[in-house]
């Protein structure tokens, strides 16, 4: 299968390629993000008048080299799930894909949220010290995410997954009456 960006599923991607082969879900903007959002740029362009004043140096400098940082902090933030060709994250516990056997999807009946697990290999566990979710009995693996059911879409990481994921992973829909493989 011919993959964008020269890179094999399970393959560290390239820094450029990396941003666009994956497939994210976010959380829903908070004020709290949005805050220390503002906060960042606002500390970012007091700094650089500072400097500006006290060095007599260029404050646009300071600007330039903090904007990727501050970018990248607010992304991971707002990311529940993801993966690319490196391996999955769940809230801000990364997952290579050599540990994930299956992906779990379970849309709980009239729910607002969808929830994103995944099953592990026999011998794998979960890294140490990360937030794991509270169990929840609609889902049968024993790493999640509560997503936005409005944000998911279950065709897209399926598409996506058969473009940047290896080839042995599966996504499985368990719902009530079972589960099946998602297609």
């Amino acid at each position: 299968m011919a993959q964008s960006g020269g890179s094999a599923p399970g393959a560290r991607p390239t820094r450029r390629a990396a941003r666009w082969e994956r497939y994210r879900v976010t959380h829903p903007f908070s004020a709290r993000d949005q805050a220390g959002l503002w906060g960042a740029i606002v500390g970012v362009v007091g700094l650089a008048v500072l400097l500006g004043w006290a060095l007599d140096m260029k404050g646009g400098v300071v600007i330039v080299a903090a904007v990727p940082f501050i970018v990248s902090w607010y992304e991971n933030r707002r990311t529940a799930f993801q993966f690319d060709a490196a391996g999955a994250r769940f809230g801000t516990v990364p997952l290579p894909w050599s540990d994930i056997t299956a992906f779990v999807v379970a849309v709980p009946e009239g729910g607002t949220h969808a929830l994103i697990g995944a099953r592990l290999r026999p011998g794998a566990s979960l890294p140490a010290g990360g937030p794991v979710a509270a169990s929840d009995p609609a889902m049968p693996a024993p790493i999640h995410v509560t997503v936005p059911r409005g944000k998911f879409d279950l065709r897209k990481m399926v598409a996506k997954s058969r473009t940047y994921a290896p080839s042995h992973l599966q996504i499985v829909v368990a719902d009530p009456s079972g589960e099946r493989l998602a297609t």
